[in-house]
């Protein structure tokens, strides 16, 4: 959460249970700095690229939550958060799987396809980056004239899970 310039966070690592734990945790983290849902503004996202399922259920209940709320959301990918304060043009890397990296070239004129290489990247720091997208969504939102449009995950490579073989099941009217 950001508010006046100050971030609060609230972090658990869980293998599983996300979906369920998230808005708890929201909820928490809300009611321990003193804030209830109304006094949001906003609400921003991370959009990737990263883990396929975390990605869904964050964007799924940041959109969720804006809906309900009459608010907008705002989502940042990770590329603009790691060149967060970087002079552009500027080449942002994210970890990727299978020994691997994302990259994306940031320049002033918006944001090109982003791109997978073989070679490593340092994760980048987890705190560092929420206050990036903070700062960021922050920024988008103290424009005038800003349209946001509906966070959308953002995927380099498509997911490891293979599609069904079998046919979809026939729908009856």
């Amino acid at each position: 959460m950001w508010g006046d310039g100050q971030i609060a966070t609230r972090q658990e690592d869980m293998s599983r249970g996300q979906g369920e734990r998230l808005i708890g945790l929201l909820e928490d983290l809300l009611a321990d700095e003193g804030f209830s849902w109304a006094d949001l503004d906003a609400i921003a996202v991370g959009v990737g690229p990263g883990n396929f399922t975390g990605i869904r259920i964050s964007v799924s209940a940041a959109r969720g939550l804006a809906l309900g709320l009459g608010k907008p959301a705002i989502g940042v990918n990770g590329f603009e958060a790691v060149a967060h304060g970087q002079t552009l043009p500027y080449t942002a890397y994210l970890p990727a799987p299978r020994d691997q990296r994302y990259a994306m070239d940031l320049t002033q004129a918006g944001l090109p396809p982003p791109r997978l290489e073989d070679a490593d990247a340092p994760a980048p720091n987890p705190t560092t980056l929420i206050i990036a997208i903070a700062n960021i969504a922050a920024a988008r939102l103290a424009q005038p004239d800003e349209t946001f449009v509906r966070p959308a995950p953002l995927y380099v490579r498509p997911a490891d899970a293979a599609p069904p073989r079998d046919k979809p099941p026939m729908i009856l009217p």
